[in-house]
C-alpha cells in the first residue's frame, strides 16, 4: 500500500467523454481495471483532483502491480493511492519510468544485464502492454525480480 506518483500528462487518454467530471472519471478508470481482466475482489476507484484511489484484494502481488500501473498509466492521474490487499504476499516489482529513446532491450539490459531477457519485462506488464515495440516516454512499467 502507498502513493505512487506518474506523469498526469503521459498515458491513455480515455476521451473527453468519458472524464467530465471526477465521478465519471472514477468510472472510466475503473472499467479499464474491468477490461484488462484483472483480478480483484471488491473493486473500487475514486478519482479526486488527479488521485485515483484504489481499494480491493488481489490474489497476487503481480496483480496488485498491474492495477496500480493500469490506472497511472491513464492520462490525467498524477498519483495512485493503492489500498488494495494482496492473498499471496511476494517480492515487489520496481517501477520504471520509460524514458526517450527507451525500448524493452534497452531497458532488460539496464536492470538484468541481458537485453535479451525483455520479453520478462514485456510479460510482466501484459495486458497492460500489447506489443514489445509500443512504448512511449512517461509510461510506467513493472521490472519484476527475474525467476530462477
Amino acid at each position: 500500500m502507498g502513493l505512487f506518483d506518474f506523469l498526469k500528462q503521459a498515458g491513455k487518454d480515455l476521451g473527453a467523454q468519458e472524464t467530465a467530471n471526477e465521478r465519471e472519471k472514477a468510472a472510466a478508470l475503473q472499467r479499464q481495471i474491468e477490461i484488462l481482466g484483472l483480478k480483484v475482489e471488491g473493486l473500487t476507484v475514486e478519482f479526486d483532483d488527479g488521485v485515483a484511489t484504489v481499494r480491493g484484494s488481489t490474489p497476487t502481488q503481480e496483480e496488485k502491480e498491474k492495477i496500480v500501473l493500469t490506472l497511472g498509466n491513464i492520462q490525467g492521474v498524477s498519483q495512485v493511492d493503492d489500498r488494495l490487499t494482496v492473498g499471496k504476499p511476494e517480492a515487489e516489482a520496481v517501477f520504471y519510468t520509460v524514458q526517450p529513446g527507451d525500448s524493452l532491450s534497452k531497458i532488460a539490459k539496464r536492470h538484468y544485464g541481458n537485453a535479451m531477457k525483455y520479453p520478462a519485462i514485456f510479460e510482466a506488464n501484459r495486458p497492460m502492454l500489447t506489443d514489445p515495440d509500443k512504448i512511449y516516454p512517461g509510461q510506467v512499467l513493472r521490472i519484476p525480480p527475474l525467476k530462477g
